[in-house]
């Protein structure tokens, strides 16, 4: 046994690596500043201050997420200048879904040995997402635990605020049978059901899809629905707003209709693209599981009245989204839970 005295360093945790990052990240979170953030980082919470003259009666709605077992495909790929955008979307994309603008954002990174690289590109990442989203990044956590992740390893969580007038919030209670479903499209498969793509991409390592890797294919960022929605919603009365993430259409349709209604959407009336069909088709995935695991190239789902749909979807476009009516509401039984009917 010796007395040799130990520091936090030889411990695995290196203070100067961490104050370094801080350093190179902060012109990143300078991009994203908005006028209402009250400091910069080094504080010990992040400030932001709601505008009194822009609420009357300003509701807050939170979010929190992470990106699953995609990590392990960036990780892997060693690609890591795009997993943040994934992490900041899945929760403003959530936040949304009530008619909230995001406010600000904060991150928390794991890993197990600190690399700067690595850490700063991941950060980047996180800072384009909040500027696609409009949200400030007002802080975060670094965190170096050796022994709990491996050397290479790291996690991300996310969370975020945003603020909306309560006489505008979206809770799906105006919604009635006859209002329109427009599917707004995804870029892939986001950052839902990867344990199962990992398990595909293990059937075929170098598949390719349309003259690509797969693989880089399906790291391909989460889709941030914010800034086309909020402008949406501007000009359109949206009844309600589901953001296909886990479950797919077949869960997450439901979670925003009350009463005896349920969603009929046909399936003919949109592309799901060639990425989900290769995973379909290499991993003999049935058309169910498929549907209620991946978004099938639906990320964002907008109910408007019938009328409105047209007009509704060449907004959207204008946007630069790609956007189609995929469905409609229907009555339901009322001693059933609220399904999803495909035709």
């Amino acid at each position: 046994m010796t007395n040799k005295p130990l520091t936090y360093k030889e411990a695995g945790v290196d203070i100067n690596a961490g104050n370094e990052l801080v350093e190179r990240i902060k012109p990143l979170v300078r991009q994203t500043r908005r006028p209402e953030v009250l400091a910069g980082l080094g504080g010990f919470g992040g400030m932001f201050a709601i505008p009194p003259d822009r609420y009357r009666e300003p509701v807050l709605v939170s979010g929190t997420d992470g990106v699953g077992t995609k990590l392990m495909l960036a990780q892997h790929l060693d690609r890591h200048d795009t997993i943040g955008i994934d992490l900041v979307a899945m929760c403003v994309n959530d936040v949304l879904v009530q008619g909230a603008e995001p406010l600000f954002f904060l991150d928390y990174f794991a890993c197990g040995k600190l690399d700067n690289d690595i850490a700063t590109a991941v950060i980047a990442g996180i800072a384009e997402g909040c500027l696609q989203s409009g949200a400030a990044l007002i802080g975060g956590e670094t965190a170096e635990m050796p022994d709990m992740y491996a050397d290479g390893d790291y996690d991300l969580a996310g969370f975020t605020v945003g603020a909306v007038e309560r006489q505008d919030l979206i809770d799906g209670s105006n919604i009635a049978a006859g209002d329109a479903i427009i599917g707004l499209a995804s870029s892939g498969p986001h950052s839902n059901g990867y344990s199962l793509i990992r398990k595909i991409l293990e059937r075929a390592p170098n598949a390719e899809i349309e003259g690509g890797p797969a693989s880089e294919q399906l790291l391909v960022p989460t889709r941030i629905y914010v800034k086309p929605v909020l402008s949406l919603l501007q000009s359109v009365t949206v009844y309600g707003l589901a953001h296909i993430t886990g479950g797919g259409l077949t869960e997450n349709i439901p979670r925003v209709l009350k009463g005896a209604l349920d969603a009929e959407i046909d399936t003919a009336s949109w592309s799901r693209g060639p990425v989900f069909d290769w995973l379909a088709k290499t991993g003999n995935v049935e058309t169910a599981e498929m549907r209620r695991t991946f978004n099938c190239g639906v990320g964002m789902v907008v109910i408007v009245e019938s009328g409105d749909t047209d007009r509704a979807i060449q907004l959207l476009k204008e946007q630069g989204e790609e956007a189609w009516q995929i469905g409609r509401i229907i009555p339901g039984d009322p001693d059933s839970p609220r399904a999803v009917q495909y035709v």
